[in-house]
């Protein structure tokens, strides 16, 4: 099923963080999932389930990568992909191309939707018969309902009755208004292993018991129909390439897919944290700096060993692919949210600058097949003209200085892997 939200901030990261907690202490085993190109939620799914959450969508997952990803995790009794933004809000248009419903139409997925019942109670009737009625128009089916922010059992039960008298999708569950606020900064929600988790399940409660046994057979039914889709078709692309990936607090944004393509493709993976100081491991033919959180690791990185040793990379002409803020470290320097000036590697002639307003956010296009997402509160300020790294309609073309590329996208890597493995020195 796909926990779909009426709109962003109604609650459906919370609720479920709560029913991949609730479900967990009964014993059922669920898959986690996200839709769009979101980094952070994934990381509270793994942090509650242990297992890995992979993100799904129709345009830079695409929907047959989708599929595959689904279809690897039938050994788990149930699939929870927890919804992007509102039910029909995506790139253009209404529940088209990079929507949750888009998703739920692609793959068979059953709706339960999110609503934020503060303050309401009829009311939900003509909301959720809208929701419904043109969820219907697209051939996907809403479930159920799960309020968020309910004031009390007295008005969970004014919530049931009024979907009940209509005929319309039951109430499944409730969040209280009182529940654990989950802590968030510029980007969203902080990573999991800064707070102690706290225990939303306490605060939702189920308004059946048969509601496991409705779930597992509705994504029994999702299941059969997601259409059988091969592994990566793979000739080995990075076959015994020696690859470098920064993973800290600084590097975190990683799709768990792009480390699995990479492997897939026979490339040799290891690990290096640029906070901790980490020298870059001796010997590999490529690095990646993913993004993450610099800003916040500012000092640690500019005393870091990492540095000295990603400029002597750059400038020898290995490859390296970094990203936001991967790029970052990149650049001479640094200015944070207290315009305090932190040096970086200095291995190419900008200065990044943090501000408190969006800069950029949306899907990105290269002409060569890959598909990628950016989104970041930081400006890049370029000391120096050099070629552009990516073909890009819209969006960071980044620098592209000997056979380092550098820019603000996140890229998927199954998406285009002739290119993608170019990047990293495929011949």
């Amino acid at each position: 099923m796909l926990v779909a939200g009426v709109q962003s901030g109604c609650g459906k990261t919370s609720v479920t963080l709560a029913l991949l907690q609730s479900l967990k202490k009964q014993g059922i085993s669920v898959a986690p999932f996200k839709a769009g190109p979101d980094f952070l939620d994934p990381l509270w799914h793994k942090a509650i389930t242990g297992l890995t959450s992979y993100n799904l969508d129709t345009h830079m997952v695409g929907s047959e990568e989708s599929a595959r990803l689904i279809t690897q995790q039938q050994d788990k009794d149930l699939v929870l992909v927890e919804g992007v933004m509102g039910l029909f809000d995506g790139r253009k248009g209404v529940g088209e191309d990079g929507s949750s419903l888009h998703l739920a139409s692609e793959l068979g997925l059953e709706v339960w939707l999110v609503v934020d019942a503060k303050g309401m109670s009829g009311s939900v009737v003509p909301l959720v018969s809208g929701f419904v009625d043109f969820a219907t128009r697209h051939g996907v089916t809403i479930g159920g309902i799960i309020a968020n922010r309910v004031g009390s059992l007295h008005h969970a039960g004014l919530l049931e009755s009024a979907l009940d008298e209509y005929q319309l999708p039951p109430l499944r569950g409730w969040m209280e208004k009182g529940a654990p606020e989950l802590p968030e900064r510029h980007l969203g929600l902080v990573t999991p292993d800064e707070v102690v988790l706290p225990d939303l399940s306490s605060s939702f409660h189920w308004v059946e018991s048969a509601i496991f046994n409705t779930a597992t057979d509705n994504t029994g039914r999702a299941k059969s129909s997601v259409v059988e889709v091969d592994e990566y078709d793979s000739g080995k692309l990075l076959k015994n390439k020696k690859i470098a990936v920064a993973s800290d607090g600084a590097c975190c944004f990683i799709y768990p897919a792009n480390l699995e393509w990479l492997e897939w493709q026979g490339a040799r993976l290891s690990y290096f944290s640029p906070v901790a100081g980490d020298r870059v491991p001796q010997g590999v033919d490529a690095v990646w700096l993913p993004g993450g959180y610099p800003e916040l690791f500012a000092e640690e990185l500019s005393e870091s060993d990492s540095m000295s040793d990603i400029r002597e990379f750059v400038e020898t002409g290995g490859y390296l692919l970094a990203e936001c803020g991967g790029m970052i470290l990149l650049g001479e320097s640094l200015t944070d949210y207290d315009e305090k000036r932190w040096p970086m590697a200095g291995a190419l002639p900008f200065a990044t600058i943090m501000q408190d307003r969006l800069a950029s956010l949306g899907y990105r296009d290269e002409k060569g097949g890959a598909r990628g997402h950016e989104f970041h509160h930081s400006t890049r300020e370029e000391s120096k003209p050099l070629p552009e790294a990516f073909r890009l309609g819209r969006g960071d073309r980044g620098i592209h200085f000997m056979n380092t590329r550098a820019s603000y996208v996140h890229w998927y890597f199954p998406s285009a892997p002739e290119q993608v493995a170019g990047w990293f020195g495929a011949v």
